[in-house]
């Protein structure tokens, strides 16, 4: 291995229904179709050297998802770009490539900012909800794992959770039915906070309870500012390095 490049994709549409282990599969394959010179493992039964961070849940889209790949020869960042893009399904977008400098890129994805869609949901009482939850000291929920049912506070993790009101529609046709659009920053701690485990909270503490399944995308995922307590860029430290 000669080179390691770090890639943020989008997982969009249908594909958000998709497994994580059937897009490795399929971010593989596209890596072979591409013909990028990726490097293997040493071994009896060598594996290309392509590592996931991050990855975001089953039925969950996501904007801000991260792979690094090793590669047996340097490559142009901008034209791995092109080329892996075009070698996946739709539904799985390369946004951005960049040259691996020093640092984990797993280290860098300290949390991430959600965007949870409510269809049928009164904007009131969602807010009211949202003020409950952000005034609880703690908000155990429940979640199902391999190792059985497992209790753990949904509330600490969340840095940041505001509710705003959308129309979601099409002009010229009535009724037009309320979306409220919550947004959150969740710090990655374990176990893992999921949106879902927030919704949880906010049915626990205040009875909201939308009527239709959420639609729920990650925005982003990277090192928290100390300031705005967002998401940065975790790309942005080999960015610099590129130019050291």
């Amino acid at each position: 291995m000669v080179q390691r490049l770090r890639v943020r994709y989008a997982k969009r549409g249908r594909l958000r229904f998709t497994s994580h282990r059937d897009i490795s599969r399929a971010l593989e394959r596209a890596v072979r179709r591409a013909g990028i010179p990726v490097a293997y493992s040493a071994g009896f039964s060598p594996h290309p050297k392509i590592s996931y961070a991050g990855a975001a849940p089953t039925g969950v889209a996501s904007e801000a998802e991260y792979l690094e790949i090793g590669v047996s020869r340097a490559c142009d960042p901008l034209r791995l770009r092109a080329d892996l893009d075009a070698s996946l399904p739709p539904g799985l977008d390369v946004l951005d490539v960049v040259e691996a400098h020093a640092g984990s890129l797993a280290d860098r994805l300290e949390g991430s900012m959600w965007e949870v869609r409510l269809t049928g949901v009164d904007p009131a009482e969602a807010a009211s909800a949202v003020t409950a939850f952000l005034a609880a000291a703690r908000v155990d929920v429940e979640r199902l794992t391999k190792k059985g049912l497992r209790a753990f506070d949904a509330r600490q993790a969340v840095q940041t959770l505001t509710v705003a009101e959308n129309a979601d529609g099409t002009a010229g046709q009535e009724p037009i039915q309320s979306c409220v659009i919550l947004r959150m920053v969740v710090r990655h701690e374990t176990p893992a906070v999921r949106p879902d485990d927030v919704l949880m909270g906010l049915r626990l503490v205040a009875g909201l309870a939308p009527p239709s399944p959420p639609a729920v995308t990650r925005l982003a995922q990277g090192p928290l500012d100390a300031i705005t307590g967002e998401p940065a860029d975790p790309l942005e430290a080999d960015r610099v390095g590129d130019h050291l």
